[in-house]
């Protein structure tokens, strides 16, 4: 889709579309509407419901960024400690590691 051909409220209905829908457990598409819509809402003239966008933009961004960061915490914490939690590290392991830890 070139955004360029869309009316600017059809970009922000498309924002805040992608905004919504990132709520279910989708963090990657905030982040695609971050990068997408990012010089629509900072660097072009001013138009109706910019500030809006940024809204949907700034929230977009910060939904990601916990969700990836949570996500790195848990996942650097699974694997430093998942052989040290005996069994309940192998059940909640989706594929079980041959060998010693």
């Amino acid at each position: 889709m070139d955004l360029r051909k869309v009316s600017d409220q059809d970009k922000l209905q498309l924002c805040r579309r992608y905004f919504v829908i990132g709520f279910a457990f989708l963090p990657f598409l905030w982040f695609v509407n971050f990068v997408w819509f990012f010089k629509y809402a900072f660097y072009v003239k001013h138009f109706e419901g910019q500030k809006k966008m940024r809204y949907y933009l700034t929230g977009s961004l910060i939904g990601f960024l916990v969700w990836f960061i949570g996500l790195t915490v848990w996942i650097s914490v699974y694997q430093k400690n998942r052989a040290s939690w005996g069994a309940t590290g192998d059940m909640i392991s989706f594929l079980i590691p041959l060998g010693e830890p």
